[in-house]
């Protein structure tokens, strides 16, 4: 099997999912699992990131097939380039539109000290570089072994960092070492005080996740050719889950320090799904229209990634004359506002927009524009 095209759906589910759960018409009205746990725990909200790099590691099994005849030096240019080019957009979405409402209500730039280095695509190209680098020099068999040792070290690590309290928000090694060596106002904020979801210290089991999608995709090109090999996939999958379950119970399931149990459990529930994916698609053959727009989605990832961030950003700078309200808010509130259910109404503007970005994938697939790095 050369290319599935179970691949582009399972990533083009994950970017709308990604959509829908970042963008609700109100965020004081969201259904729980459209919205991150408190702490511990596993909502649907917290799959998504693990998918995206599973996805990632299951690509690189398509890409890295020719990369690693390639020299050395080429190869690290290869991969260097595509780090460092996710790692700034990144970056630069962080900070766009690159200013800020002052207490005057003017514009004025955004000052450094607000800039913060981390978040979803920086911790993308992270994962993308080290998992390279370890199927390249490692190989598969190394990579893989290389992936469940980063489980039991960051595990190791965040235990001795603080036995008494590992895995709290204010236990947790991570965080004061941010502080030192990047500042305080350069870290994500969400969670009412300093602290960064994507920063260096909690990378490895998210390193280890994309080699997970990496081996299932080799597996999938090499070794997948009828029912019993997926049979086989799907309760890998399960066996995931459960390992990821058990070891909650030490290591608990936490999606903002990446716990290694968290690592396992999404990857196992992305294997089940993928698997899903295959039979109903390449075995079954069914092709409806949730695939096509799924499909869509999965061509472009990164260009609709980046403009469904960017029109939420600038739509909140453009302020309705006669309103106290924003572009987006005014909206939200014209379309969904007054209903009584207001979660419902904000889960259905958030798939509204949904379909507006979707109307973009369409058109450059219509158009075969695919926008790569």
């Amino acid at each position: 099997m050369n290319r599935f095209k179970s691949l582009d759906v399972f990533r083009g589910f994950t970017v709308a999912a990604m959509i829908l759960v970042n963008n609700p018409g109100n965020y004081q009205h969201v259904y729980p699992q459209l919205e991150h746990s408190a702490w511990h725990g596993c909502t649907f909200t917290d799959l998504i990131f693990p998918f995206f790099l599973f996805a990632v590691g299951n690509a690189m099994a398509f890409s890295l097939k020719k990369m690693n005849e390639l020299p050395t030096q080429v190869f690290l240019k290869k991969i260097g380039k595509r780090f460092l080019l996710l790692f700034l957009i990144g970056f630069l979405l962080n900070i766009f539109p690159f200013v800020e409402w002052n207490s005057q209500h003017q514009l004025e730039w955004l000052p450094f000290e607000k800039y913060r280095y981390f978040g979803v695509l920086q911790r993308i190209a992270l994962c993308y570089f080290c998992s390279a680098m370890f199927i390249y020099y490692l190989k598969d068999k190394g990579a893989l072994i290389a992936a469940i040792s980063l489980l039991f070290i960051y595990w190791l690590i965040c235990y001795i960092a603080n036995p008494i309290d590992s895995y709290s928000l204010d236990g947790w090694f991570g965080t004061s070492l941010d502080i030192n060596f990047f500042g305080a106002s350069h870290l994500y904020h969400g969670e009412g005080k300093a602290f960064d979801p994507e920063d260096l210290w909690s990378a490895a089991p998210a390193i280890s996740q994309t080699i997970f999608g990496y081996i299932a995709g080799k597996y999938i090109i090499q070794k997948l050719t009828g029912k019993r090999e997926l049979i086989r996939l799907f309760v890998c999958g399960l066996i995931f889950i459960l390992i990821g379950y058990i070891w909650s119970f030490a290591f608990p399931i936490n999606k903002k320090i990446w716990t290694s149990s968290y690592c396992l459990f999404t990857t196992g529930i992305a294997l089940s799904f993928l698997s899903l994916l295959i039979y109903l698609i390449e075995f079954l053959k069914i092709k409806g229209p949730l695939y096509t727009v799924f499909d869509d989605f999965g061509k472009n990832t990164l260009f609709i990634y980046c403009l469904s961030g960017i029109i939420p950003t600038v739509s909140t700078f453009i302020l309705i004359s006669n309103t106290k309200h924003n572009l987006w808010d005014f909206s939200y509130q014209v379309l969904f506002g007054n209903w009584t259910n207001q979660a419902a109404g904000s889960a259905i503007f958030a798939l509204f927009f949904v379909f507006l970005n979707w109307l973009v994938a369409w058109f450059l697939r219509r158009k075969n524009c695919y926008i790569k790095i």
